[in-house]
């Protein structure tokens, strides 16, 4: 019987910790958050990424953010074909990596009230790239959806310790602030 009542006890527990206030918090928000999307997320690396984040934004009235994308001459004149105010779009060069894609914006997307995002990517990078934005958008109360891109030829699948490997670094950034790849490299800046 002290079984039984020792074991509810620590579910109860568990659930309270689970459910409750606490780090997990935010991660519940964002995954039970019903709200539409407030913002068109486009991870650079394919002008085909940017031109259909263009398109969805446009049709769906929404602000568009490329991170990491196209050089700024061309991404104002593809913005301009697909017919997209430019007063709608901001053009952000901070990311490094698809880590840094989120952990770059995420704070002022939170300040800015932000609690879903549409997040293109081209469809063999869209896996890891939720892996990693749910975890760091996530410790934001922030939901991500994602909107896979058609690959080209030549499209593989990106293998799982990559995405496992990212999925860690979101992990490590989540808790300490820091990117593992910074803190392997005590002078990322190379001085």
């Amino acid at each position: 019987m002290a079984g039984v009542r020792t074991g509810l006890l620590l579910g109860a527990g568990l659930m309270a910790w689970l459910l409750g206030p606490g780090p997990l918090s935010p991660y519940r928000r964002a995954l039970l958050d019903r709200s539409p999307p407030q913002l068109v997320l486009v991870l650079g690396g394919d002008v085909d990424r940017e031109r259909m984040g263009a398109r969805l934004a446009r049709q769906l009235d929404l602000p568009l953010l490329v991170s990491g994308g196209s050089n700024p001459e061309y991404a104002e004149w593809m913005l301009s074909e697909e017919r997209f105010n430019p007063d709608r779009v901001t053009l952000d060069y901070r990311a490094r990596d698809t880590l840094s894609n989120f952990t770059s914006v995420v704070d002022e997307l939170q300040a800015d009230g932000v609690r879903h995002v549409l997040l293109v990517t081209s469809e063999d990078h869209l896996p890891r790239s939720m892996a990693v934005g749910q975890v760091v958008a996530g410790s934001r109360g922030i939901q991500l959806t994602g909107v896979p891109v058609a690959c080209r030829e030549g499209c593989t699948s990106e293998g799982r310790l990559k995405q496992w490997s990212d999925w860690v670094r979101a992990v490590a950034w989540v808790m300490t602030g820091r990117d593992l790849r910074d803190a392997a490299d005590p002078d990322p800046a190379g001085r």
